[in-house]
């Protein structure tokens, strides 16, 4: 997926970049007149636009489409991981619409106070290392993610589920799982990571370990407890 390469100050900038970077890979085309359509009172479908963009896969990705013969834009989000459990899943939508909801609603916007240089430079370094990367956050400088986690970014969480009129229960509740995590440094990566390197400890090769790791996971998911609580294979 692709994570962009500017600030960008509409949705058109997202189309205009899927049109300059990602060439058609289906010649199909459409007999519909988009200008002639506007002229008539209708709303053309844009199928060529809608068939490219359908091959397009980006992190924020800009969708035109028709449901129950109405058109409408969105952006399709791809940031929430996914698992290891349904708590822990409730619990990251808990925390990106809660800071979601404050970054939005801020004087001075994320984007004017962080090049977007930086904030790539922070995507590919938690993807390389997880909770062991060292980020920007303006303010605060370069810092782990359990401290941007603590010090920062959850309050911003809380107070924007707060405005989305969340109750203070449910918000303690998922976004204490955050917390959790940040404090121990372990989510769904590090644990199974851990599991590994301590069943071949055990002196299981390396397959056996794999196959092991796996049937674990999947009984800490069913349990459904966060998975900073699963425990590590003595």
């Amino acid at each position: 997926m692709w994570f962009g390469e500017r600030w960008i100050t509409s949705i058109f900038d997202l189309f205009e970049e899927n049109v300059r970077y990602f060439p058609s890979l289906l010649p199909e085309l459409s007999d519909e007149d988009p200008v002639a359509e506007l002229e008539a009172g209708r709303t053309p479908r844009l199928s060529e636009l809608r068939l490219h963009n359908g091959t397009i896969y980006r992190w924020n990705r800009p969708v035109y489409d028709f449901v129950n013969g109405r058109p409408h834009l969105r952006v399709e989000n791809r940031v929430l991981p996914a698992g290891p459990t349904v708590v822990d899943m409730m619990a990251n939508s808990a925390f990106y619409y809660g800071m979601l909801r404050t970054l939005s609603e801020e004087d001075r916007p994320v984007w004017t106070q962080m090049s977007f240089a930086a904030a790539e430079h922070n995507f590919l370094q938690a993807a390389q290392y997880g909770m062991d990367c060292r980020m920007y956050w303006p303010g605060l400088g370069e810092v782990t993610p359990d401290e941007l986690i603590l010090r920062r970014l959850l309050p911003m969480a809380d107070e924007g589920l707060r405005r989305w009129e969340v109750a203070a229960e449910v918000r303690d509740r998922y976004l204490g799982v955050i917390e959790g995590r940040a404090k121990t440094g372990r989510n769904g990566a590090t644990w199974q990571a851990l599991t590994v390197e301590a069943l071949q400890g055990r002196g299981m090769s390396r397959p056996d370990a794999l196959a092991e790791m796996l049937r674990q996971y999947c009984v800490h998911m069913h349990g459904n407890e966060p998975v900073h609580t699963w425990e590590i294979p003595d």
